[in-house]
């Protein structure tokens, strides 16, 4: 099944209120679907509070780019979900993973528990389902997954309805294609990949800040498009064709210049 474009802008606030909010009122003019939010502490507010005041501004959806399921108990992040869902009338998408490299270090200084891998996917889990017990039968908030492993591929498969892959640093695009293919063969869900690097530009808060543009260049990675939209367009339009992705997420710093790409594929 081919989905039709759509495409999303990662969008922390790194600037004082008004001019945060002058910016994500351009994102929604620009034709974007979608205003996601990272979830780490130190960076910004807090997602919920963040995402219902864009979706106050405008009729953007908004979501987690990604909760880390390890951070809070399952059911306030599904409480809180539902609680967006509720107050944007159907516009909030829980994106949720197992959490960041280094979310260990991150666990011990909040004197949280460091769960094993296999107990954050159980969390992910007993966070959906609190999340469909609230929602009940008038209410489904869609679901993102970010997965990598097997058995995080066999419960976005059940659970999810948008899965993204989570790449490596570096990783050369055969692998992440080959992720995303086998993640087909057992999920039919819209596929959805994040794109930190755009030309020789870095998004802020979607990769380390010691990525090499030059380096995901030589390996042909997933991770980076041309800074040209045109070109971008094209590639865009391969990456479904031949891998099945559908829904494009960039960093708010791009989303301007990305707009004529918006405004020609979203849809279609």
């Amino acid at each position: 099944m081919t989905r039709p474009f759509r495409f999303g802008v990662v969008a922390p606030i790194r600037t004082d209120l008004p001019t945060w909010l002058d910016r994500v009122r351009r994102i929604a003019d620009s034709g974007y679907s979608t205003l996601l939010m990272p979830d780490v502490a130190q960076w910004q507010p807090a997602p919920g509070p963040t995402l219902a005041t864009a979706a106050a501004i405008t009729d953007l959806r908004v979501g987690t780019w990604v909760y880390a399921s390890p951070l809070r108990p399952a059911w306030m992040t599904a409480w809180e979900a539902h609680s967006l869902s509720v107050l944007t009338e159907g516009r909030f998408e829980m994106g949720i993973g197992t959490g960041r490299p280094g979310m260990e270090d991150e666990l011990r200084e909040k004197g949280l528990p460091v769960v094993p891998p296999s107990g954050r996917l159980a969390q992910i889990r007993e966070t959906v389902q609190a999340l469909r017990d609230l929602d009940g039968p008038d209410l489904r908030t869609p679901v993102a997954m970010a997965v990598r492993g097997p058995k995080a591929q066999a419960l976005a498969a059940e659970v999810a309805d948008t899965v993204t892959i989570a790449q490596m640093p570096n990783e050369p695009r055969v692998e992440t294609a080959r992720l995303a293919r086998d993640f087909r063969a057992i999920g039919d869900v819209e596929l959805a990949l994040g794109v930190p690097v755009i030309g020789d530009a870095v998004a802020p808060f979607m990769a380390p800040p010691d990525t090499d543009p030059a380096a995901l260049r030589a390996v042909d990675s997933l991770a980076v498009l041309p800074d040209d939209p045109a070109a971008a367009a094209e590639e865009i339009q391969r990456r479904r064709e031949e891998i099945g992705f559908s829904y494009f997420v960039f960093g708010a710093d791009f989303a301007e210049r990305f707009a004529p790409v918006v405004a020609e594929l979203t849809g279609k």
